[in-house]
């Protein structure tokens, strides 16, 4: 009965947390609770035990109930739901917010990254320097004191307080370390939020960290140079002594593998692999290394008392959690961990699935905004797939040897109960990840072991840890070489495209059906039925049903998707980085696996190296490339070379030349200019690209332009063209555009938006061109 009232109580308070992102979401729980306290009270009311003499001779009976029957007080669910409505009161007031002087309040309006505004920040370093993306070592910096360069020499400044996001140059990175006193010189900026459905949310992400400014460092002094001690050093000393033997990246990963991922920079082409792949919990510090640290442990000391056991067992997680960092998947496993060493230490059998149920509940209590960290969320739906989907699994697969059995109920269970959150944040699947997982977990648990005994012997002794870590060299190999060739399949990953809050939430309910009642258990496969029917028939018909044009927010050059019942049109790929963090995102929250036709008109004239990206994951069946850039080295060598591998057709745009593309039409205006007309529905559109002044005008001159209902340009040919060709809507990059531009524009009625503030632009045949960010941000208002 105890069991029973602390299982309702913690999950009011964690369904509290949950329900709080709905509007009034801890009264609709404090409203089950007092149905709670109706239903059960009537219950309590009305039951009964059977005397013993009506009993005698049906104890063996399958068909009677295990008297007498006793329902959970109704005051249990009273505090239930009363937790639940404090619960969502209490994340509220947990949501970081920036103090009076927070460093944050010190960024000029309007500033940027990329404006020159030279600050002088000084603080101290909280986290160990790591590689971005763009090569760059990023931290964490506890900001003090705050002077414009000015005035930095003058003494004096004025004290701020708060966390900032700081990236350096590598080489001015390099060595700095936690507790460390420095003063960086550089550009403050606020983070933007997302600009394109499905990208990240840069804003977001640091908000949830607490921090609301970033500083894009130039210089670095050293203010001090003693170095205090931290468990970075022991952290340090093993990734040295594992890398010192098997180099890069063996060395790294084996690190990952031991500490995770977000305590070693390791580098990004791995990382990206086996997230791709379907592996990513391998670099996640978590359960796994928990249960082989206490493993050994409880093997080394199995001859010593409870007590020695329950103490050494204490001290290897208080370790393991001080190397690994403070992250919320970590603290899941060392809390469970503690609740396994306390069952031993008073000779009880450890019910796991309440050691979760305790270990979730505390840790949102100590921060109850981990309920909306993934790595949260996903370290739980594992673990409860494990504890609860695992042995179904490994009945109904008896005919398979033990060992078999476990390698396919393990990686299967935590996929189940993992995939439906996978599905609404990225909308993608990993084709091969139960394969993957079944056939790599030899390798990871081989180098797991390996890499946890020479981070020890490197603590003690680095030269013998470099040795043992050495013979690693192999099993490592042969995972990197797994995890290459499985990301290399065609086909190594589908799009399913993000499924809602209200889809999750029922196929949750069919797993939790499937789990708690006996009916589903024999009838899984309905369930099976329902949740795929719920994910792909809602997919498939918005595919085959909506037409939408998508303006993404992407640097200088117009990037355009169509969606066209079923159809996919993509003009130009911008960058690389354009590529792969902005079309990818969109494409695959999209649910779109294949581009029906690409138009590659270079309006940047860099070669468009997105398609770089674009091309090796996602097939294109038409290729219509811009003659001005047909000889250009990256497109007849790379590109070309994978559209064959594609069997994709190839053809070169002409001046004059129409080309239907869905139900709309393309035609290139000018050869050696690039400006692309097109007529999409009702609308006829035109893009003019990078022209320099001289050329602009000449062209207007010519008279060649015509007059679209949609112009898309550069900002500094906003005074020219959009008196002349006097379109209803005009779309351009960046919202800083000189004075005399405006006032230029002022009699001209068009409706001006700009990708650089509104982000991604959309419209429908029926509908409004839509502003991504504004639309977000109606929708967050709501909450």
């Amino acid at each position: 009965m105890i069991q029973a009232s602390g299982v309702i109580i913690c999950l009011g308070y964690i369904l509290g947390l949950l329900f709080s992102a709905i509007p009034g979401g801890g009264f609709w729980i404090f409203g089950l609770g007092l149905i709670g306290v109706i239903l059960f009270r009537r219950g309590r009311n009305h039951s009964r035990t059977i005397p013993p003499s009506k009993t005698r001779g049906l104890e063996k009976s399958r068909h009677v109930p295990s008297l007498p029957r006793v329902y959970p007080h109704p005051r249990i669910w009273l505090i239930a739901g009363l937790l639940g409505l404090l619960a969502s009161f209490y994340l509220q007031y947990r949501v970081p917010q920036p103090t009076t002087n927070d460093v944050s309040k010190s960024v000029p309006p309007g500033n940027n990254s990329n404006q020159e505004q030279l600050f002088v920040v000084r603080g101290t370093v909280t986290s160990t320097p790591r590689l971005t993306r763009t090569s760059k070592g990023q931290f964490w910096m506890e900001a003090k004191q705050l002077d414009e360069v000015k005035n930095a020499d003058g003494g004096g400044g004025k004290g701020v307080s708060g966390k900032l996001y700081v990236t350096l140059p590598l080489l001015q990175a390099t060595g700095l370390y936690p507790g460390q006193q420095i003063a960086v010189t550089g550009v403050l900026y606020k983070p933007k939020a997302a600009a394109n459905p499905g990208a990240f949310d840069f804003r977001e992400y640091l908000q949830k960290e607490g921090v609301f400014a970033g500083l894009s460092g130039r210089q670095v002094n050293i203010l001090n140079e003693d170095k205090k001690w931290g468990w970075w050093k022991f952290r340090e000393q093993i990734v040295k002594s594992q890398v010192s033997f098997l180099g890069v990246p063996e060395g790294p990963l084996v690190s990952a593998m031991v500490l995770g991922s977000k305590a070693v920079d390791l580098p990004y082409d791995i990382r990206d692999g086996f997230v791709q792949v379907g592996l990513a919990h391998a670099l996640a510090a978590s359960g796994f290394q928990t249960s082989l640290i206490l493993g050994i442990v409880l093997g080394l000391t199995k001859r010593a008392t409870r007590k020695t056991q329950f103490t050494v067992g204490c001290l290897a997680l208080l370790t393991f959690l001080c190397l690994t960092g403070f992250q919320p998947a970590v603290l899941r496993a060392v809390v469970m961990g503690f609740a396994a060493l306390i069952a031993l230490l008073l000779g009880k059998k450890v019910r796991q699935l309440g050691s979760l149920l305790v270990a979730a509940t505390l840790l949102l209590i100590f921060n109850p905004l981990w309920i909306w960290d993934l790595g949260f969320q996903l370290s739980f739906l594992a673990t409860l797939g494990l504890i609860v989907t695992v042995p179904a699994i490994t009945t109904r697969l008896g005919w398979l040897p033990p060992t078999i059995a476990s390698l396919i109920s393990v990686p299967l269970a935590a996929t189940i109960w993992t995939l439906p959150l996978q599905l609404h944040v990225f909308g993608v699947v990993p084709s091969y990840s139960l394969v993957l997982n079944i056939a790599s977990t030899p390798l990871i648990s081989v180098i797991s072991i390996g890499g946890f005994i020479s981070a020890i012997a490197s603590l003690i002794v680095p030269g013998i840890g470099s040795a043992i870590a050495g013979i690693l060299h192999y099993p490592t190999d042969w995972l990197l070489r797994l995890v290459d060739f499985f990301s290399n399949l065609r086909g190594n990953s589908f799009a399913v495209g993000s499924i809602t809050v209200t889809q999750m939430f029922i196929i949750y309910i069919i797993l939790i059906l499937i789990w708690l009642v006996r009916w589903w258990q024999r009838r899984w496969w309905i369930g099976l039925g329902i949740a795929l029917t719920l994910v792909l028939i809602p997919a498939w018909h918005q595919a085959n049903t909506l037409f939408r044009v998508t303006m993404l927010a992407a640097s200088s050059e117009p990037v355009l998707v169509i969606q066209d019942q079923g159809k996919v049109t993509l003009i130009n790929s911008g960058d690389e980085g354009t590529g792969r963090f902005t079309i990818l995102p969109f494409l695959q929250q999209q649910g779109v696996n294949q581009i029906d036709w690409a138009v590659a008109s270079d309006f940047q004239g860099n070669g468009s190296r997105g398609w770089l990206e674009l091309l090796p994951k996602l097939p294109v069946k038409v290729f219509y490339d811009y003659a001005a850039r047909a000889d250009n080295v990256l497109t007849s060598g790379v590109i070309q070379k994978q559209l064959q591998q594609n069997q994709a057709t190839y053809q070169i745009l002409s001046v004059g030349q129409s080309i239907n593309i869905g139900s709309a039409i393309l035609q290139l205006v000018n050869e050696q200019l690039p400006i692309l007309q097109m007529r999409i529905h009702d609308k006829d559109w035109l893009f003019v690209g990078n022209l320099k002044p001289t050329e602009l005008r000449q062209l207007i001159k010519a008279g060649n332009l015509p007059r679209p209902q949609v112009l898309w340009c550069q900002p500094r040919s906003l005074k020219e063209l959009v008196p002349l060709l006097q379109p209803e809507v005009t779309i351009t990059t960046s919202a800083d555009i000189e004075p005399n531009i405006v006032s230029a524009l002022g009699d001209v009625k068009t409706q001006l938006l700009f990708t650089g503030k509104d982000g991604a632009i959309q419209w429908t045949p029926n509908g409004q061109f839509e502003a991504f960010i504004q639309a977000m941000e109606n929708k967050s208002s709501v909450f």
